[in-house]
């Protein structure tokens, strides 16, 4: 038979492994939280903004119109997936690119996008966004940490290119003219407050450099590598 002694010593190793397995988790968790997003990743994230926008421009239903684009000091490209059921978090990426005053459009920088909703939904959809933004200054406020489209600047509606071609048709003046377009069902979100962040780290990943938003958008400090050219020139060559 087993003495108390020996039954008891599988319990009290445990508890002398525990605070160390405890310790463990307490080193390792902030290593995970810091690991960076890997560059390919972000090429990627940049490409396929390039996509949407090239989307957006090649349907007429989509297309913002020319006279909005040559109004634009600014554009926002937003990747994002919607799902819930009660609440719904709204989690994606995008770039920001704005006109500088040479008239050239900047690199285009990398920021988060997400949007919390409240209310009654069901199913789930891939939103993809555009911002046109038509003054310097709401580009501006976008060195904030974190920016509220619709509360920070107003943002309407855009107008479709069917609009744009009625001579009745009256401009918006708006610091944002928003265009979305919407993959797969999702219905009955009752408040929603969208939002936009910095993401640094990912733009000196991508572009290895300390710079961040303000230096990357308004000066030419940094060379544009190959992979983000394209993107960069389908703007230049819908807004010149």
């Amino acid at each position: 038979m087993l003495s108390s002694h020996a039954m008891q010593s599988p319990f009290i190793f445990v508890q002398k492994l525990l605070p160390l397995v405890i310790a463990a988790c307490c080193v390792l968790a902030p290593t995970r939280a810091l690991a960076k997003t890997d560059r390919a990743e972000l090429v990627t994230r940049v490409e396929s903004c390039e996509a949407i926008l090239q989307d957006f421009q090649r349907d007429p239903r989509t297309a913002i119109p020319a006279r909005i684009l040559a109004k634009a000091k600014g554009i926002i490209i937003v990747n994002q997936f919607k799902a819930g059921l009660i609440f719904g978090v709204k989690a994606g990426y995008g770039v920001i690119m704005v006109k500088q005053s040479t008239g050239r459009w900047s690199l285009p920088v990398l920021v988060n996008a997400g949007e919390t909703s409240i209310g009654l939904q069901l199913g789930a959809s891939d939103v993809e966004t555009i911002h046109v933004l038509t003054d310097d200054q709401t580009a501006r406020l976008l060195f904030r940490q974190r920016f509220r489209l619709g509360v920070d600047a107003k943002a309407v509606i855009g107008p479709k290119a069917a609009e744009a071609n009625n001579p009745d048709y009256k401009m918006i003046d708006a610091p944002i003219l928003t265009y979305t377009k919407n993959a797969g069902v999702f219905a009955g979100a009752t408040v929603k407050a969208g939002y936009l962040t910095r993401s640094d780290d990912d733009n000196a990943s991508l572009y290895n450099t300390l710079y961040t938003m303000p230096e990357l958008l308004y000066s030419n400090w940094v060379k544009a590598p190959a992979e983000v050219q394209p993107l960069m020139d389908l703007v230049q060559s819908i807004a010149p």
